[in-house]
């Protein structure tokens, strides 16, 4: 953002107070009180400061075990398509440097039970990507099939 409008946020307080806009919760208390019992401090004027001071106290701890957990918490909705949910389910799996059966299994068990049903009818896929690849027919066949049925 910061570089797409160079002018605007020219003073590094600039976005300071862009960023505080977003603030929520614990963190806006934070900077709250910091206006009100420190209105000098160098974390409301200086870029730098501030984004450690704020990333120290409420960033993110470990980025790897939070995408490990976002990836055993996600699930595909029957009304989602696979190829919107992969796109997610690879976004967390990129961070985490699982090998591929690690991925196969929570790929598995993030499917909903349609899918999952017809999986264990099909062949057994011997990759990582072939099996992504069959979920992702399976899928087409289904929303194929849904439209066909659900059409008036």
């Amino acid at each position: 953002m910061f570089q797409a409008k160079p002018l605007t946020f020219q003073p590094k307080s600039s976005r300071v107070a862009f960023t505080a806009l977003y603030l929520q919760s614990i963190a806006f208390d934070h900077y709250t009180a910091l206006l009100w019992f420190n209105p000098n401090s160098l974390v409301l004027s200086n870029w730098q400061v501030f984004a450690q001071e704020f990333s120290s106290k409420f960033g993110v701890f470990d980025t790897v075990v939070e995408a490990k957990e976002n990836l055993f918490n996600l699930q595909m909705h029957n009304n989602e398509q696979f190829t919107t949910f992969i796109v997610h389910f690879k976004k967390e799996a990129y961070k985490t440097s699982w090998n591929y059966n690690a991925l196969w299994f929570a790929l598995c068990c993030a499917l909903p039970q349609h899918i999952e049903d017809i999986l264990c009818l099909a062949s057994k896929q011997l990759s990582y990507d072939g099996y992504k690849a069959l979920i992702t027919q399976i899928n087409q066949q289904y929303w194929e099939d849904h439209s066909k049925y659900s059409a008036p």
